[in-house]
């Protein structure tokens, strides 16, 4: 089992940046894929973006070149840095650990991009 706590969420205007943490418990194995997906309201949930324990990075179109992922140096850590965040941003952000993928979730964090 794979527990997954995230913090950072918040309020921002549009421009501004935000960093997203997430920290794994149990199985390093059960966490070779760390990624991000959000849900909007009303919206059905996406990827954001991903990364590989080798560092492997994916991410959704609309947030490349905003939007990096990383992974902490104990494997069991996966960050998001989001630069330029425009309204569309908002949503609940939710960390995800797997073998291959979305196998675990968190509890989310709520990103508010508003003026």
């Amino acid at each position: 089992q794979v527990q997954l706590v995230e913090s950072g969420g918040g309020l921002v205007q549009p421009g501004g940046s935000l960093r997203l943490s997430c920290v794994g418990s149990g199985s390093i194995f059960s966490m070779s894929v760390m990624g991000w997906y959000r849900q909007a309201p009303g919206k059905q949930r996406e990827l954001v973006a991903t990364v590989t324990s080798g560092g492997s990075t994916n991410y959704r179109d609309s947030v490349k070149g905003r939007f990096t992922i990383s992974r902490g140096n104990a494997k069991n850590t996966v960050y998001l840095q989001m630069n330029s965040l425009q309204p569309a941003d908002t949503a609940v952000y939710y960390c995800t650990a797997g073998r291959a993928g979305a196998d675990y979730w968190g509890q989310g964090t709520r990103v508010t991009v508003s003026s």
